[in-house]
């Protein structure tokens, strides 16, 4: 007997053709697995457009049929929202094909990119026309524009530019019935109503389809400066980081906190990585200061500044020690040992993570306390705190302690989970910073968020999305 084609398949072939529509359970793998393996789905194809009028056709489609609908870039996410579930029944939206730079104006600073482009891509067009586009990430070289818009990406940079929503002019959307809205503006003021735009960025693709973006970019940096910086004590972080604004006439692109047990494991395990300084101190902060005038990088410029800097921060024992790096590969090399750390951990055995953010001023009690309330629970727990603390953004790292089985030891993940995010809520902080709440957080997130805002996510959800297609299951329950 001959097996009957589901129509639905047929009708993407004819939209997208044949070779973009991926049914075999090989070809649809890669998109079917997340980045850290926690979650593992089934679909009943992944479709992949290349046009805006193709895109719109699919979730049409899919609209019509009824079928669940999962949008995905560069499937890097870490907590779910990029992959299907189990059940197989939902269509993948691949936007690896939009990979199309449509527009760059150095002189109105914007650029309108598909949602496919990958971000270092977009960084290096933006730096041949003398521009910078400022979203920084470990996943750059494979991350798309459109992932990074629907989870708010923030990275490195955004101390100094802002989260993604802040690079965001304008978007263009699939809404899930299959219209397009087109609001692809550059302007810097439009207070026509509400700023639209807004909805869909940070939404995980549960409200519609993002195809394109108008972004912002700013003037290239022509000089740098980096310093790693040891301190005796992690209550003087916040002090560092307000003296640094200060006295650099907030030049500060990047402000990185680590603890010591991250520089001892990425040291112990990622080749290439050294400890800068001679001798060992609990805590670590990267500084980075950057600027785009002119003659920056001379005499006088931004790495006088930052030696200046250090020099005042080491008489009013701020730090303990520094060391400022004196060539780009020494800079790279210090940033080594922060993008890797997470990498070396992997190594060290099981690590159960935390994204969370906190009021800057809180970041160091909220260390303290977490880290104490942790071991207490587990003892032998080694905790691994890192990331922008100039935003307040912590990734809460926890790794095994020595000796334990990592099967078991990662059985205690939503405990931790509870003992972490109950901290962050009482202090008044995100328990979602910039990976997002994907489907890894949907229960957190309806334990912890305050009713009235719970509902006024769904009234969105329900307006935008009333057949609930597009990523059910994944932000809100």
């Amino acid at each position: 007997m001959t097996a009957v084609a589901d129509p639905l398949i047929v009708r993407f072939a004819e939209i997208v053709g044949p070779a973009a529509v991926l049914t075999t359970p090989e070809d649809m793998a890669p998109h079917l697995e997340e980045p850290r393996g926690l979650f593992h789905g089934q679909a009943r194809a992944v479709v992949r457009p290349a046009t805006t009028d193709e895109a719109a056709a699919v979730v049409a489609a899919c609209h019509e049929a009824g079928a669940p609908m999962v949008p995905q870039g560069g499937n890097t996410g870490l907590v779910g929202g990029n992959v299907p579930f189990e059940h197989g029944g939902e269509v993948v939206i691949s936007t690896r094909r939009l990979n199309r730079v449509r527009a760059l104006d150095p002189v109105n600073l914007t650029t309108t990119v598909e949602a496919g482009v990958v971000l270092a891509d977009l960084q290096r067009a933006a730096d041949e026309a003398d521009c910078l586009f400022p979203v920084s990430l470990a996943a750059e070289g494979s991350c798309q524009i459109g992932g990074n818009i629907a989870a708010n990406a923030g990275g490195t940079g955004v101390l100094r530019y802002g989260n993604m929503r802040e690079q965001v002019l304008g978007l263009e959307v699939v809404l899930p019935d299959g219209r397009v809205w087109n609001g692809l503006r550059r302007l810097g003021k439009d207070n026509a109503g509400y700023a639209l735009r807004h909805v869909f960025v940070g939404s995980e693709g549960t409200l519609g389809l993002i195809t394109a973006a108008t972004l912002r970019l700013y003037p290239r940096p022509v000089a740098r400066a980096t310093a790693f910086c040891g301190l005796d004590d992690l209550e003087k972080v916040t002090a560092l980081l307000r003296h640094a604004r200060a006295w650099s006439g907030d030049s500060v692109t990047a402000f990185e906190l680590m603890a010591r047990f991250g520089i001892e494991i990425t040291h112990r395990h990622m080749p290439g990585c050294a400890d800068p300084l001679e001798a060992p101190w609990p805590w670590y902060v990267l500084i980075e200061l950057s600027s785009a005038r002119p003659g920056a990088g001379e005499a006088g410029g931004v790495r006088d500044d930052l030696e200046g800097l250090l020099g005042a921060a080491f008489e009013d024992g701020l730090i303990a020690d520094a060391v400022l790096a004196e060539s780009l590969d020494q800079a790279e090399a210090l940033w080594r040992l922060r993008e890797l750390m997470s990498e070396a951990q992997g190594i060290e055995g099981g690590s159960i993570k935390h994204d969370v953010s906190l009021p800057v001023s809180s970041v160091p009690a909220f260390i303290t306390r977490a880290n104490a309330a942790v071991t207490a629970a587990m003892p032998g727990l080694r905790p691994c705190p890192f990331g922008h603390v100039g935003d307040g953004n912590i990734h809460y790292n926890l790794s095994q302690p020595e000796g334990m089985d990592k099967a078991a030891y990662l059985d205690h993940w939503d405990a931790m989970n509870r003992i972490v995010h109950d901290l962050v809520t009482e202090m008044d902080g995100s328990i979602a910073a910039e990976h997002g709440v994907g489907r890894l957080k949907v229960g957190e997130l309806e334990r912890l968020k305050a009713p009235v805002e719970l509902e006024m996510m769904r009234s969105l959800k329900h307006a935008l999305d009333p057949a609930g297609l597009f990523n059910p299951g994944k932000v809100v329950a």
